[in-house]
């Protein structure tokens, strides 16, 4: 296996790799383009199945709608109502594959209370849908995964979530699904792509898509965005996994044809775990979508809205009709309501939702109700629509495709692929105990690590064993270590400090200053690992500063065009940032 370690060596050589493609002997299998999880999941199923393969990212990874997401991995009730049985069982049996094999260490089993407003008819209706939901995952391979639902009355909803109001239920139906950290799936899905040979540039962004003299699509031209450089990629596959990006993707090619993707933007709030009262999460429809309730380490994350976004599409931002929404419908049942003082962190992410057919010309296999797979043009393979569930599934049908023939002698394998930190967890877990002694790490931080990194927990307690100071809490961030931080560059790819401050920590909504008193220590243990002069550090400390007061100013706007304008400023306060040659 090759490297595992996302850092700027590893992306200067896909770089390389990228630009030496131009020659016969060297071209690629495959080039993904969108490195959320979608396009993380293709990378990783085309390189296991021995395709040369690579995948570039506009931003970091997971910086679009893979790290704002509700960070649920389930079957989805809702489509139950809709009786899309399918569907349901697909998503149920991705699952529990994450759960037991592919990522035990990253998605955590979750109870949830569906509450009940009337005695008899809801109780049966909502039952027999959460017996079947049930009965849809044991179909799975193997052993449960999750334990059955159970009724419960008022009394014993109340025992699990006492700020529960009074009259909001007369009980409830508790049933399981799942919590995952969407960022950092997508990172370690990255970072198990390279490790099976897969070339890795974030920050890369796609400007054309070249054709050979018969039309086909044979590869691409990207610009790395850290100095500027353009580089032609020659490949026999360029498979667009761009989400809400894929028609402007689609558009570089010069061909009318592929998907239509509307963005609808989803808002969910942080509050503090104290805050609320409860050992479970809730489920609660609404007029306009459904509203989760979600306990979350130190935190609850409450959301989501369902409304049109017509802004630009890189940085969707909470407004205060947002925030105020959640809160009013979170309040409707809650026996003690939320206030915006309540309120640590808000975060807006865009739905990539595929809107039906194609456009003329197009190729196409409608594989689910929720994605589709087509070409555009020869070369070109397009992926859309889906959730974060079903990523593994929705990377297969995108390689199949675009392969065509040779899929039935390359067959997928990623069911049987776990992840990186997988492997070995149980072994983690017990050398765990001896680590948290020599480091003087409680419980909760044991906890921490382990679900985050879990065996691969060993890279980063030999980070602090040769820098025992790597080893503390950060001293305005002590849920973080300040080897999480040097990880996050050392191997995991991170370039920026708003890639550690977004996708490798939380920091930028799970404390109610987004991270800014953190801020000077973790400049201080990324800058020599990147090589920042006093110039670059100061920058980069500016450009995250902007950025945090304009998403703070954002959630005081009255609509999404006077949010996006207080977020522009961050913007352009980024785009002073050097370039790096």
């Amino acid at each position: 296996m090759a490297s595992t370690r996302l850092t700027a060596t590893s992306r200067a050589q896909a770089l390389a790799a990228l630009e030496g493609s131009q020659t016969a002997s060297a071209e690629l299998d495959v080039l993904v383009v969108g490195g959320g999880v979608t396009g993380a999941g293709i990378a990783l199923d085309a390189a296991t199945r021995g395709l040369s393969t690579a995948i570039v990212e506009a931003q970091d990874w997971a910086s679009g709608t893979s790290s704002r997401s509700s960070k649920l991995v389930h079957g989805g009730l809702r489509y139950l109502q809709m009786l899309d049985f399918h569907l349901v069982k697909e998503a149920l049996t991705e699952r529990d594959l994450l759960l037991k094999t592919i990522a035990p260490h990253l998605v955590k089993p979750v109870p949830f209370l569906y509450p009940l407003e009337h005695r008899v008819w809801e109780r049966a209706y909502v039952g027999t849908g959460i017996a079947l939901y049930d009965t849809l995952a044991s179909l799975a391979p193997g052993r449960r995964a999750m334990p059955l639902h159970r009724h419960l009355s008022r009394r014993q909803m109340e025992r699990k979530f006492p700020d529960l109001a009074h009259d909001a239920a007369i009980g409830a139906v508790q049933y399981w699904d799942a919590s995952v950290d969407d960022a950092r799936l997508v990172t370690t899905l990255v970072r198990t792509a390279a490790s099976y040979g897969a070339y890795a540039a974030a920050r890369t962004q796609v400007v054309a898509l070249t054709k050979s003299g018969t039309g086909a699509v044979n590869g691409a031209v990207v610009v790395d965005l850290e100095t500027g450089r353009e580089i032609t990629v020659r490949a026999r596959h360029v498979i667009n996994a761009t989400g809400v990006w894929t028609e402007d993707t689609e558009a570089l090619a010069g061909d009318e044809g592929g998907l239509r993707v509307l963005a609808s933007k989803g808002v969910h709030i942080v509050v503090p775990r104290e805050r609320i009262k409860g050992s479970v999460g809730l489920i609660l429809q609404t007029e306009k979508s459904v509203l989760f309730v979600i306990p979350w380490s130190r935190y609850w994350v409450v959301g989501t809205t369902d409304t049109p976004w017509e802004q630009e599409l890189t940085h969707p931002v909470a407004t205060a009709a947002d925030i105020d929404y959640v809160l009013d419908h979170a309040n409707a049942v809650l026996a003690h309501p939320l206030s915006r003082d309540d309120v640590i962190g808000t975060y807006a992410g865009l739905r990539p939702l595929l809107q039906p057919g194609t456009k003329e010309g197009t190729s196409s296999a409608k594989v689910s109700r929720e994605h589709t797979v087509a070409s555009p043009a020869p070369g070109l393979t397009v992926i859309a629509g889906g959730k974060l569930t079903t990523y593994r599934v929705m990377a297969k049908d995108a390689v199949d495709f675009a392969i065509g023939q040779r899929a039935a002698a390359l067959p997928s394998i990623t069911h049987d692929i776990p992840l990186l930190g997988a492997v070995g967890l149980q072994a983690a877990r017990r050398q765990a105990r001896a680590w948290a002694q020599r480091f003087g790490w409680k419980p909760p931080m044991v906890d921490h690590l382990l679900h985050r990194y879990g065996s691969a927990l060993g890279e980063l307690v030999e980070l602090c064993e040769q820098d025992p100071t790597l080893a503390r809490p950060l001293e305005h961030a002590p849920a973080y270590l300040r080897a999480e931080i040097h990880f996050g560059v050392s191997h995991e790819g991170a370039l920026h400090l708003e890639d550690l401050m977004l996708h490798r920590t939380r920091l930028v909504y799970e404390v109610a200053d987004r991270g800014r008193a953190a801020l000077a220590e973790i400049a201080d243990v990324v800058a020599p690992l990147l090589g920042w002069d006093d110039a670059t550090r100061k920058a980069e400390v500016d450009a995250y500063l902007a950025r945090a007061d304009a998403e703070d100013a954002a959630g005081l706007a009255p609509d999404d065009v006077a949010a996006e304008a207080a977020r522009q400023r961050a913007d352009d306060v980024a785009a002073m940032q050097p370039l790096r040659g």
